[in-house]
């Protein structure tokens, strides 16, 4: 072990500052996150000053905010049993930090620099009783000075992809280190169980439990009021192609395809959803469908059913969740870069969804698949072709939309078991 943090600590961990600090100077995000994290112990100590001593306390942390729809079922159960309980939420992502205030949060910050000596400063400071960390974003000295001190560390939703480079000799040596020096480890499945046993052999120490995603159980919640709402058939619903958490490389697919789509399917409407909705994508966004003879509206903060145009597109962040339940049929962008978007939202909504090769590391996109509730496509004539025979075949659309709400039933009730093995363990 030492000899992996004499090289994290004097090679990987400034090589990785160096390049945020070069970063800062091209990249308005990157800059916020550094200016953020010089300022996380000052705002660690103001929050412990403000709540006094002995107080229980767990430190949860989220890379960005998708991962915090992970921790937020986990936090909540967290403080339904431990109603006195505070608990900090760091952020590695601004789109974490600018974009979550919850209720249940006490302090929430960025993640302070990996920095050994800030890291134990940090600690020291909060004296949390657990460190809960979610899905893969895992800091070593974090983990490894927490361990030195005696503070429990949990890594939950824990995922290790087929192929993983984490299996690697070399690789698996660092992570074998890191790793083992975390108290406990909740997987996603069985194969992820394997694989970080394989990682993990022959240490013994860390608590290892396969509990599940309990992003399910966010997304569930997240849908209750609207399932309540909209207790009718998906199909009385407008006839919608809902395409949401877009990247450039999927317009590059699929622009066409939609546009010819709508063309031959003369009742349906379109809202489109940008992953990063600023001004200058949205009004790209509106040229386009202008010049292919579309009437465009932005969404702004009107119901999308009143708005009597072909396209709606959105131009804030915060509503794709929602307008699932505004549509019958969904296509989720990244996965002709970066990864699939989150596929449980449209799924939970009954919607058939859509999305590009790139979803190997996310199991749940396999699930819908594997039931038939969700669909890979490889260029645009396959969304075109997809699409058009559901809304054209009643009985094999309704057979996708039960498939594609099952696999989110069928994996509910990871948070509860997280929670519980948290106290326990």
């Amino acid at each position: 072990m030492i000899f992996w943090k004499i090289i994290y600590n004097f090679i990987f961990l400034p090589l990785i500052f160096a390049m945020f600090c070069a970063g800062c100077l091209f990249n308005r995000k990157i800059r916020a996150g550094m200016i953020g994290r010089f300022r996380s112990y000052k705002d660690l100590k103001s929050f412990r000053v403000r709540i006094g001593i002995a107080k229980t306390i767990y430190w949860f942390h989220a890379s960005s905010l998708g991962e915090f729809e992970q921790v937020k079922p986990v936090l909540v159960g967290l403080k339904e049993v431990e109603p006195l309980s505070f608990s900090v939420v760091s952020f590695f992502s601004p789109s974490g930090y600018n974009h979550v205030n919850d209720e249940h949060i006490d302090c929430k910050v960025y993640l302070p620099f990996d920095f050994p000596w800030l890291i134990r400063k940090c600690l020291n400071v909060v004296q949390p009783k657990k460190i809960i960390l979610a899905a893969y974003d895992t800091w070593p000295n974090m983990i490894w000075i927490s361990k030195s001190i005696g503070i429990h560390s949990a890594l939950f939703a824990a995922q290790f992809s087929e192929g993983t480079s984490k299996l690697s000799p070399v690789i698996r040596n660092f992570y074998r280190n890191v790793y083992g020096s975390l108290s406990a480890i909740y997987t996603i499945s069985e194969q992820d169980n394997k694989r970080l046993q394989h990682i993990l052999y022959p240490i013994k120490r860390p608590i290892v439990r396969v509990l599940g995603n309990p992003r399910y159980d966010q997304v569930k919640q997240k849908a209750g009021k609207f399932t309540t709402e909209q207790t009718e058939s998906v199909l009385l619903r407008p006839k919608r192609l809902l395409v949401g958490s877009i990247h450039i490389e999927d317009e590059h697919v699929i622009l066409d395809s939609i546009v010819n789509l709508m063309q031959d399917i003369k009742d349906l409407s379109l809202i489109w959803v940008p992953h990063e909705p600023s001004d200058r994508i949205v009004s790209k966004a509106e040229s386009f469908f202008q010049s292919k003879n579309f009437t465009t509206a932005r969404l702004g903060l009107k119901n999308p059913n009143q708005i009597e145009t072909r396209v709606i597109i959105v131009d804030s962040i915060g509503k794709l969740s929602q307008l699932y339940w505004d549509g019958q049929v969904a296509y989720i962008g990244g996965g002709f870069s970066s990864g699939v978007h989150n596929v449980m939202e449209p799924a939970i909504a009954r919607l058939p969804v859509f999305f590009g090769p790139h979803y190997k590391n996310f199991i749940e996109a396999k699930e819908l698949i594997a039931d038939g509730g969700g669909f890979s496509i490889e260029n645009g004539t396959d969304l075109y072709q997809g699409v058009k025979n559901l809304l054209e075949d009643r009985v094999a659309f309704l057979k996708a939309s039960y498939a594609a709400t099952e696999v989110i039933h069928r994996n509910l009730g990871s948070a509860t078991r997280i929670v519980r093995n948290l106290i326990h363990d």
